[in-house]
């Protein structure tokens, strides 16, 4: 398996062969695409009871959906977790995966934008759900809009489409409860 250059990016973006929208030509970097949060989180609700984790499990069951208004921040104290969800939408090819790695100037203030869920599979259609986690000692602003994370391309070794339950997830999709 092969990670993609920026040239192997942007020709598999020309071929229509991976979609980013919106799409940015100047967020390619020499091997990844820089992706912005939006304004839509999960945030974590206080819960007496336990939550069972299993294959039923649902994380919309432990979080309530939020919007950030224009201009205004969501503060994410040391030891919390939020979820975001990226702006973009990424759909990949059977033959092309993904890993979504946190930038390094976000991660020297502590921020970490995944705990564990970082591939991403191939023939993906969705927006990219970060599971924002705050190791610092300094309480974070996080700003909606920001490039807060990157998308790295990797060809894979014949094909597969994933199917799953949080295939064509969007914002809107991501903020309501059902």
């Amino acid at each position: 398996m092969t990670i993609l250059a920026r040239s192997e990016i942007l020709h598999e973006i020309a071929n229509g062969r991976i979609r980013v929208s919106p799409y940015d030509e100047s967020l390619v970097g020499p091997a990844s695409i820089d992706l912005h949060l939006s304004n839509v989180f999960r945030v974590f609700r206080y819960m007496k009871e336990n939550v069972r984790v299993d294959v039923n499990a649902d994380f919309k069951q432990a979080t309530r959906g939020i919007r950030v208004k224009e201009g205004e921040t969501l503060l994410l104290k040391p030891g919390e977790t939020v979820l975001g969800i990226t702006t973009e939408k990424i759909e990949l090819p059977d033959d092309i995966c993904g890993w979504l790695e946190g930038r390094s100037r976000f991660a020297r203030l502590g921020l970490l934008v995944h705990i564990s869920a970082s591939f991403m599979q191939p023939g993906l259609s969705n927006h990219q759900v970060l599971e924002m986690s705050n190791f610092g000692p300094a309480p974070l602003d996080i700003c909606p809009g920001t490039p807060i994370c990157q998308f790295i391309f990797q060809r894979t070794t014949g094909h597969g489409t994933y199917e799953g339950r949080f295939r064509e997830q969007t914002p809107e999709r991501f903020l309501h409860d059902d």
